[in-house]
């Protein structure tokens, strides 16, 4: 050390060299300076080794660490297509699906995707995707047309979070429609249609009217009816202190003078706000004749504030909700009932999509009711995707037989592995803008994140959603693990109810049932509000993981050929899972 310099600039010399070249090993040598050296100025001998030298890479002045403000952030270059052809960054989809020499089907277990570059966080990744060619919803799942899986509580809750629930067709048409107007009624900007009593009702029809719907306020009207002249309003504080059922709604409601209301011709917010200073719960819309035409309600707003990403649709901000129908004429009654109460996405519900029975029926939904969007399916190859595409279907569903409670590949010997399935129906239904749907096989979120990168749009759920407390059905314990009941609409038991109208198209009575379906239970998995944000954040995390930002990136990378995947052997799917040891515990969230 020069004794003309303190001892700790040497050591501030080191600092600032490791901060500017992070990459480089440095070594200093504190023994004393020969004499020479002392004469020369040399404050210092230094041993320098670098692993990367500061000229041999390329440096930006654009933005620094965080910890080291003078630090240069390094541009990055691709590998040399030398090294990328030769199999080392994995293979384009179409290596793997198109160039198949093998003639080999894969499914999503049979596949890894590699990784990527992560240059964002993992709240920059964007998860929204398209269900058809008009709905887009902020995440993509979507919950199964089965009798286990969706009714209204899933639909609602599945909406809520972000997604869409499907109501199966395992009941009456009125059944069906009654469940679709429960979830377009929870949640509403405008109730354009609510429920109202007459003056002259009693506190014995306002209770049947409560326990029957579900909710206590209701507008008051001169004829009881919607479009009546506003007389008056009663909720759950007119009404906790009457005891007699015989008493008249007159008597003891919120007259009309004591009420805030909104003129026809208002806008949502305006009456929004309006609703917020009046701290009602409720605010009527009237028109200029005092005449009721719309309701507002103050839960409204509070399930819009704690469910930012719910699915609505654009007029009278309700929630979404997609209900099926089967192929068979009756089934045109049952798409007229579910359009009148609100209905925005109708599903034809087919184990094999392509036949003459759908294609009629997609072209009929398409002519008498234009403003819904409808789904056909199921399809496996883009010449069935082809004809449903011709028909007009907005949107597509992807599976056959590979469903955990699903047999008919192993009963009719037809379907095809999911991954394939997604990637070439994908494919081909992209150039006419048709979004597609993989149905049925997903075990995961790893499951999902690989069906988004393959091309599909939205991923359909079954099992995976059968177990939560939204699910129809109740809980049940078995060799103390608690479960619910889970069946495929193949399934005899699932026929018996009317599920064969998705396996057999004749509305001839078929006297000999084949099932193509299972029966069995699933595992309790919690409610849909914690389950919901766990898949999502998996679905991130794997998307980040792959150096993709949002879900169209991963679609527009797939077919520029530039997502990479590989084929994994038995062993490497079993070294991905967990393996060696002697017992583990599987917790989700």
């Amino acid at each position: 050390r020069n004794p003309s310099r303190p001892r700790h600039t040497a050591y501030r010399e080191r600092a600032t060299h490791q901060t500017k070249y992070p990459h480089s090993r440095v070594f200093f040598s504190l023994e004393p300076a020969s004499a020479s050296a002392q004469t020369q100025g040399q404050a210092i001998r230094i041993a320098h080794t670098r692993t990367l030298q500061p000229n041999d890479i390329n440096m930006s002045d654009e933005q620094g660490s965080k910890d080291a403000p003078d630090a240069k952030r390094i541009k990055l270059t691709e590998v040399d297509e030398e090294t990328l052809n030769s199999g080392a960054e994995g293979f384009t989809a179409t290596q793997v699906f198109v160039k198949n020499s093998a003639c080999v089907a894969y499914t999503y277990d049979d596949i890894i995707v590699m990784p990527g570059h992560i240059g964002f966080g993992l709240g920059d990744v964007e998860i929204s995707s398209k269900l058809t060619k008009n709905i887009t919803l902020q995440i993509p799942f979507v919950s199964s047309p089965m009798d286990t899986v969706t009714e209204h509580k899933m639909a609602i809750m599945m909406a809520l979070q972000g997604g869409i629930g499907i109501i199966h067709s395992n009941m009456k048409a009125q059944d069906q429609a009654a469940e679709v107007r429960k979830v377009k009624k929870f949640k509403n900007g405008f109730i354009m249609d609510p429920i109202c009593l007459s003056p002259e009702d009693t506190l014995e029809d306002v209770a049947r009217t409560k326990q029957q719907l579900g909710f206590s306020s209701f507008p008051i009207t001169d004829t009881g009816e919607m479009g009546g002249r506003l007389v008056g309003i009663i909720s759950n504080r007119d009404t906790m202190f009457n005891d007699d059922p015989t008493v008249k709604i007159k008597e003891f409601m919120t007259q009309r003078s004591q009420l805030t209301v909104a003129k026809e011709g208002v806008s949502l917010s305006e009456a929004n706000a309006m609703l917020k200073e009046s701290k009602k719960g409720k605010l009527p819309v009237v028109n200029e004749n005092d005449e009721l035409v719309a309701l507002i309600a103050r839960t409204d707003l509070q399930k819009n504030r704690d469910n930012p990403r719910a699915s609505k649709d654009k007029v009278n901000k309700q929630l979404l909700c997609g209900a099926a129908i089967g192929t068979r004429p009756d089934d045109k009654v049952r798409a007229k009932l579910l359009a009148e109460a609100g209905v925005d996405v109708i599903i034809v519900d087919s184990s094999q999509g392509d036949s003459m029975y759908q294609i009629e029926m997609i072209a009929y939904l398409k002519e008498a009711h234009p403003s819904i969007d409808i789904v056909g399916g199921n399809v496996v190859t883009p010449s069935q995707a082809h004809h449903l595409i011709q028909a007009g279907a907005d949107g597509l569903r992807v599976g056959m037989g590979i469903g955990s409670i699903c047999t008919t590949q192993e009963v009719c010997a037809v379907g095809r592995a999911q991954a394939s399935a997604v990637y070439h129906v994908s494919k081909y239904a992209r150039k006419f803008g048709v979004p597609t749907i993989a149905d049925g096989g997903i075990k995961s979120t790893g499951h999902i994140t690989k069906a988004l990168c393959l091309g599909a749009g939205c991923i359909m759920m079954g099992s995976m959603l059968a177990g939560t407390d939204e699910a129809p059905g109740e809980y049940f314990y078995q060799d103390g693990v608690r479960l619910k009941r889970y069946r495929g609409m193949g399934s005899l038991e699932a026929m018996d109810k009317g599920g064969e109208k998705r396996y057999v198209w004749d509305t001839e009575a078929t006297a000999v049932k084949v099932a193509q379906g299972v029966s069995g239970a699933v595992t309790d998995k919690g409610t849909l509000q914690r389950y919901i944000p766990y898949l999502m954040q998996g679905v991130r995390h794997g998307l980040q993981d792959a150096g993709i930002k949002s879900v169209a990136e991963a679609q527009d990378r797939l077919y520029d050929n530039k997502l990479r995947f590989e084929i994994r052997s038995p062993a490497a799917q079993k070294e991905g899972g967990v393996h060696g040891l002697h017992s583990y515990q599987k917790r989700l969230y």
